[in-house]
């Protein structure tokens, strides 16, 4: 059953002959081809076939029997769920049972019961380890081409998703406080860590949001073993304070973020050692007062002081680690940090390309399972673009994500198909096909064109504005 896990995960083949490759990739076929023969990336392709990655799902399977769905055979519905437009429960058991016929595999029911019952016996862990997995996998195997400066750069993030309004879900994920009760959503914070070269997520933290515990910082601090030494964090002015900056320093990991608004009123260029124009290193004083999540232990052990550098660039005041001017000049932090904006991408590749901005589980534990299956098919569609950029001998985000999960969607459906390497290497060429188009500082209003219909909003609990149209009926249409 693993075997098919991996198989309807990876690898299944779009085109079946060379006779239906267009003419205007064929010089790209052949590069492919090249670098495929030359190389060991096919192989790396295969890696999530491979027994490593087997033996780190076997790793975390629970004692159980054999059943319709079990675990693999559940994991690997639940990411094709994820991906499918409609994400109903009942549209993947139909794939389901319409692809045992196919198969003349024995019957299996279009009722949803056993496949739900399958989905909440899924081990959580198992789905946030094969995470975790395909993020390293990915990122241990790009070449140092991927890098900047030779340096592993990280981007750091959060974002919001919100639960179906259920009693569980808002106990865990309670709504915002200027809502009334009935009229919100429960909301989830995530915080992720993602790969700046490939796009591939290593890791993310998920909880309230609102309540202790349940800040961006928060969640980051819970992070902070999946960097190693000689990362760098690259994020925006929320998290450029004095204790992250302490603890990154002590993991050996640097960092750049924009100043924070409160402290960019108080730059003072002319202090400090200069090190160029508006350019210095200044030293920051540890806080009198330790923060409520801080031990005492923890405070005491931070440092009194930080030298940091803070420098201006294009209109922002930046702050690093990266202390060295000739090392790294103002103009390469500035580029850098423009390519910040990459991590915005990928949150909208998750919430809206793939559809995460809205769960649909009914339970606080299995909304959670939902993330990490959405975060899990995210990974694999970035594993299959590292591949082809690879191969392609392009960077991973020069590619559009969104082009490959459409052609990952057709590319699964197609039954039949044979996994060797020249059918994967034509699916490859269809992904390096198409690219993004380079369009530094492209503004863009944030409104949209089209009218939404003239709905009014829900401002009572809908039981009660039930209860009031069978009572008076509906309202007259707006005009």
């Amino acid at each position: 059953m693993m075997k098919n896990f991996s198989r309807q995960t990876i690898v299944t083949i779009l085109m079946p002959a060379s006779m239906y490759i267009n003419r205007s990739i064929q010089p790209l076929q052949h590069r492919i081809k090249h670098y495929a023969t030359a190389s060991d990336a096919f192989d790396f392709f295969n890696q999530l076939t491979s027994r490593d990655l087997l033996e780190t799902i076997e790793s975390t399977l629970p004692e159980h029997r054999e059943r319709l769905f079990p675990p693999t055979e559940t994991l690997s519905m639940f990411l094709a769920q994820a991906l499918k437009p409609d994400r109903s429960c009942q549209s993947i058991v139909n794939d389901a049972a319409v692809k045992r016929l196919m198969y003349s595999l024995p019957k299996c029911s279009t009722h949803t019961g056993g496949y739900c019952k399958a989905r909440q016996r899924l081990p959580l862990d198992m789905v946030s380890t094969a995470l975790r997995h395909t993020g390293k996998l990915i990122t241990e195997q790009a070449p140092m081409a991927w890098r900047w400066h030779g340096r592993r750069v990280r981007l750091v993030d959060g974002t919001t998703v919100t639960l179906p309004d259920t009693k569980n879900n808002q106990a865990v994920y309670p709504q915002q406080n200027n809502q009334k009760p009935g009229l919100g959503f429960p909301i989830c914070r995530i915080v992720g860590v993602t790969c700046l070269s490939s796009g591939a997520l290593l890791n993310a933290a998920m909880g309230g949001y609102k309540g202790k515990g349940s800040s961006e910082q928060a969640l980051l601090r819970s992070l902070l073993d999946t960097f190693e030494s000689g990362d760098m964090m690259l994020g925006d002015a929320f998290y450029g304070t004095y204790f992250l900056l302490s603890e990154l320093q002590s993991r050996q990991v640097d960092a750049l973020f924009e100043q924070h608004g409160s402290r960019r009123r108080t730059t003072d260029f002319s202090l400090g050692k200069k090190l160029g124009e508006r350019d210095h290193l200044i030293t920051l004083i540890k806080p009198k007062i330790r923060p409520a999540w801080m031990t005492e232990a923890q405070y005491q052990s931070a440092p009194e002081t930080l030298t940091i550098r803070e420098l201006e660039v294009g209109g922002r005041v930046l702050i690093t680690t990266l202390t060295c001017p000739n090392t790294f000049a103002k103009e390469s932090l500035k580029a850098l940090y423009k390519r910040r904006w990459q991590v915005e991408l990928d949150i909208r590749n998750i919430k809206t390309t793939m559809g995460m901005e809205t769960l649909s589980c009914k339970t606080p534990q299995m909304c959670e399972k939902e993330l990490w299956v959405y975060l899990l098919a995210y990974n694999l569609i970035r594993l299959i673009m590292a591949q082809s950029a690879l191969l392609a001998d392009v960077l991973p985000r020069s590619l559009s994500f969104k082009h490959t999960l459409q052609l990952w969607l057709v590319w699964s459906k197609i039954p039949n198909q044979p996994d060797d390497q020249q059918s994967v290497i034509r699916l490859l060429a269809l992904v390096a096909e198409r690219s993004i188009g380079n369009r530094p500082g492209r503004i863009e209003p944030r409104a949209i064109k089209r009218r939404p219909k003239p709905y009014p909003l829900l401002t009572k609990i809908r039981a009660e504005a039930r209860e009031e149209v069978r009572k008076l009926g509906h309202p007259k249409k707006l005009k």
